[in-house]
């Protein structure tokens, strides 16, 4: 099973000191973040992509690459890429020149984004959201596959002809993640095409949460990629660690209360009930990891975020640091143990090199 961090890149002003790091600070980071991510043992980091302030991730291929030069082991992926605005032909491009770069250690997570005004940004009408997303993985999915293509959908003009260059390392696409919280549509997208599916349900509850997975579960059998049980799966969290858990809670509370997201509404003590949101103990956060099997099935990816709502970078590595020691581990062991033989893990460019490899010789 694989375990990572994720982040959205917001600029936000910390609630203790009251001081908003620059957009420089925030950048450099996310850097730091990925190295120590790497540095503890984990096996991913994601960024997210957003075009409007408080964020920072505009270009996360650009942000990818410049990691990839300084990390030699962990994979590199997006926590989301707008599949919606965004030309399917850039992300062939963009992601196969990272694939090249990273030696391979690259996937993405594809998705609409949670920002209405970005779709006229890029000249697209929000109201096509489902559509879009549809439309354009099925010509990135061909780009990808295809040496030539001849193409033509709704939304874009056509390709005659058109090779998408550089071609992916190996002639092995980037594997995908399709990310949703709420769209049946999108969970339907991953199942016919044998993708992952992840939920990043750091805002949702467990049944809403479990319904989706289910459906995407059951599809992904229907349509015969295997059983219900051995669908790739992955879900996001969000933690926040001290030795002893009341000192959690109080400095985390602020970071809640000012949070555009969590805040305003119930407490920090219902939303932590309702959502995966763990403000604890490493101890806790173990516990409540490991819940999530029982409405998400044995999954294949956990990313967690430790850096968002203005937590400064060395209070996110600390974080960090006790991921590396204390949690992941634990939770290896344990989500490891009566996993049933048949799960497979998480595809990498590495597993699926060889399963191509394995099938040429067997044929």
């Amino acid at each position: 099973m694989q375990f990572g961090i994720f982040t959205v890149g917001d600029v936000s002003t910390d609630p203790h000191t009251g001081r908003t790091p620059t957009e420089h600070e925030r950048i450099e980071a996310m850097v730091a973040i990925a190295q120590k991510a790497e540095e503890v043992g984990l096996d991913v980091f994601a960024t997210g992509e957003h075009h409007n302030r408080p964020f920072v991730p505009s270009s996360p291929t650009t942000l990818l690459g410049y990691v990839a030069a300084r990390t030699e082991h962990i994979i590199l992926s997006t926590s989301t890429t707008l599949i919606t605005t965004n030309d399917p032909v850039k992300i062939a491009e963009d992601f196969a020149m990272l694939q090249h770069l990273a030696d391979g250690r690259v996937d993405l997570m594809t998705g609409r984004g949670n920002t209405g005004p970005v779709y006229p940004w890029f000249g697209k009408d929000i109201r096509d959201g489902i559509s879009l997303a549809v439309e354009n993985y099925a010509l990135l999915r061909r780009l990808w596959r295809e040496d030539v293509v001849n193409w033509e959908g709704k939304f874009r003009t056509p390709l005659q002809g058109f090779t998408s260059t550089p071609r992916p390392l190996d002639g092995i696409p980037p594997f995908v993640w399709h990310g949703s919280i709420r769209s049946p549509e999108i969970a339907e997208q991953a199942a016919y095409y044998g993708d992952g599916f992840f939920h990043n349900n750091i805002f949702w509850p467990r049944e809403h949460t479990g319904k989706l997975i289910d459906l995407y579960r059951q599809r992904y059998a229907h349509y015969g990629h295997g059983t219900p049980e051995q669908a790739i799966v992955g879900l996001g969290g969000q933690v926040y660690m001290r030795r002893n858990s009341q000192d959690a809670i109080r400095e985390f509370r602020p970071v809640f209360d000012h949070s555009p997201v969590m805040g305003g509404g119930v407490s920090m003590e219902e939303y932590m009930e309702q959502t995966p949101l763990t403000v604890g103990t490493p101890e806790q956060v173990v516990e409540k990891t490991l819940s999530f099997r029982e409405y998400a099935g044995d999954y294949q990816r956990q990313l967690f975020m430790v850096d968002g709502g203005g937590i400064p970078l060395k209070t996110a590595l600390e974080q960090i640091d006790m991921l590396g020691a204390e949690v992941v581990p634990v939770l290896r062991e344990e989500f490891a143990r009566n996993r049933p033989a048949d799960v497979p893990d998480a595809p990498t460019h590495a597993s699926l090199l060889a399963a191509r490899e394995q099938e040429t010789e067997e044929s």
